[in-house]
């Protein structure tokens, strides 16, 4: 298998149908056109002199080249490397001395990060692509001819690096092969229930894995809406490309809603709405409920292993009519490959009780291959033939899973990983700070709001403002707190560390979830 065969199949088997529909740049494009520009593309690439296996890094929005070049990667055996483009320079530059790629993809929208990071780093190839650009991308597929190139690659082979920041902070590649991301779009197909008529909406960013989710409804030979998010638009698109299916998380849908006129836009062709990437309090799945006409489920997953727990529509709906409602506070039941326990430290199943915590851990052809140049951290997590995911969770008699509490303190918000030792260094740069635990509170909008609790040296004050423009300096505009307790000292267990669930407990406890 070859995530390559998507457009190779639908190519052959309905040439005109839609593959993409590009809403930022106005452009459609069919399987035939797509699967033309992926031969082109893969021939390019390798005309450069790549070998299988080689890097090529992407810094891109959504757009129909970013998929091009996921598939040119797939079909010509080397690894897709895709950056988050909310990232600053620095981080950046990291994360491609980790990758080593042999070649650098942007849009013309980030060629002044383009000239940052070409000062820093000895990459071979740079290639830009869309209007105003210099045309090396649309110019490298131009000199090549649409055929297979003779590369093969598959099944267990490598394909793309996923980075995320990981329980210390830190970036890490997620490495997954053909075969895993196969596997993590079966356990959709089937949680999705995935129809041939149906149309999806990638509301998410294609460097996250929801991109393998799009993948996927155009294995089914679907067409994909490509958009950046904004609710208003969002509604509009649905109405007018007729969108049955999107994923979703917590801001996305509170957006949406309290749009204005929301009533007024036809959302008939919805059948089903994912939502996942954070916690979503009861009551706003409730509204959703009410709001869209559609059923819901909630996925549970990691860059690692995908989409892992599914509370299917069937749950959803008994929650509301009173039977399970609890079960609204759970990222619900095992997915279709996927094996699901939650253990103790030596590995043995926790009671089912829905009371004691254990570690989330996965079995799965779905998982990751490991993590990209990190063995050690590999021996760590990977067990057996389980993936031990940091999450702590407890288990009831039917199996549903609730968490307990996220990996290493990470705080999860508007569906963006931030983790609180970035935070908390970044505060640590006012020269007042003593110490400072970052936290997630709830929030209605966001799922989690990120909360810093300071303690000031002697003498030394700060106001919220004064902290929070601090670490603004230092992070992306997501990672900044929203808000700012000072405290005269943190509560620490014996060992020193600070007890993060202890500052937690006051605002997660009216929420139904536990801390």
């Amino acid at each position: 298998m070859n995530l390559a065969d998507i457009t190779a199949k639908w190519a052959n088997l309905d040439p005109a149908r839609p593959a993409l529909v590009d809403i930022p740049s106005n452009r459609r494009v069919s399987f035939g056109e797509l699967e033309q520009a992926v031969l082109r593309l893969a021939n390019g690439l390798l005309g450069l002199g790549l070998a299988k296996g080689d890097r090529v890094a992407v810094l891109a929005k959504n757009s129909i080249e970013y998929f091009e070049l996921y598939y040119a990667c797939a079909r010509s055996g080397l690894i897709a490397q895709p950056l988050n483009w909310r990232l600053g320079a620095a981080e950046l530059a990291r994360i491609l001395e980790d990758g080593e790629p042999s070649v650098f993809v942007t849009a013309t929208e980030f060629a002044a990060e383009k000239s940052v990071l070409a000062g820093r780093l000895d990459i071979t190839h740079w290639l830009e692509f869309g209007e105003g650009g210099s045309g090396s991308f649309e110019r490298l597929k131009a000199r090549t001819q649409p055929l297979a190139p003779k590369a093969r690659a598959g099944d267990d082979d490598p394909v793309l690096i996923l980075y995320t920041g990981g329980t210390t902070g830190l970036s890490k590649g997620a490495l997954h092969s053909h075969r895993s991301l196969y596997m993590g779009m079966l356990n959709q197909t089937v949680a999705e229930r995935i129809v041939p008529s149906d149309v999806y909406m990638l509301t998410g960013q294609m460097f996250h894995i929801p991109v393998a989710l799009a993948m996927n409804y155009m294995a089914h030979g679907c067409p994909v809406v490509l958009m950046n998010f904004d609710a208003a638009e969002a509604l509009q698109i649905i109405e007018a490309e007729r969108v049955s299916a999107f994923l979703g998380i917590t801001t996305m849908l509170n957006w949406m809603m309290a749009v204005d006129g929301f009533d007024r836009y036809d959302l008939s062709s919805l059948r089903n709405i994912q939502y996942g990437g954070g916690p979503m309090p009861a009551t706003v799945v409730k509204a959703a409920l009410d709001a869209f006409p559609c059923t819901l489920i909630q996925g549970y997953g990691q860059t690692e292993g995908m989409t892992m727990t599914f509370l299917s529509q069937e749950d959803h709906a008994q929650a509301v009519a009173g039977i399970r409602p609890e079960r609204l506070n759970s990222c619900g039941r095992e997915g279709f490959v996927t094996r699901a326990r939650v253990v103790d430290t030596e590995g043995r199943d926790v009671p089912k009780d829905g009371v004691t915590p254990g570690e989330i851990v996965i079995q799965s052809a779905a998982n990751m291959l490991g993590y990209w140049r990190k063995p050690d951290m590999n021996a760590e997590i990977m067990r057996d033939g389980w993936m031990w995911t940091g999450d702590v969770a407890t288990w009831d008699e039917d199996s549903y899973i609730f968490i307990v509490d996220r990996a290493k303190d990470m705080v999860i918000s508007g569906g963006e990983n931030i983790y609180s030792t970035q935070v908390e260094a970044a505060i640590h740069k006012h020269p007042g700070v003593l110490e400072a635990a970052v936290i997630g509170v709830p929030d209605e909008q966001w799922g989690e709001a990120v909360k810093a609790v300071v303690v000031m040296k002697p003498g030394a004050s700060a106001t919220e403002q004064e902290i929070i423009d601090t670490a603004k300096a230092q992070l992306a505009s997501y990672q900044k707190p929203r808000s700012v307790d000072f405290v005269a000292s943190l509560p620490k267990a014996p060992t020193g560390k600070i007890l993060k669930r202890e500052l937690r407990e006051p605002y997660w406890r009216d929420q139904g979830r536990k801390v």
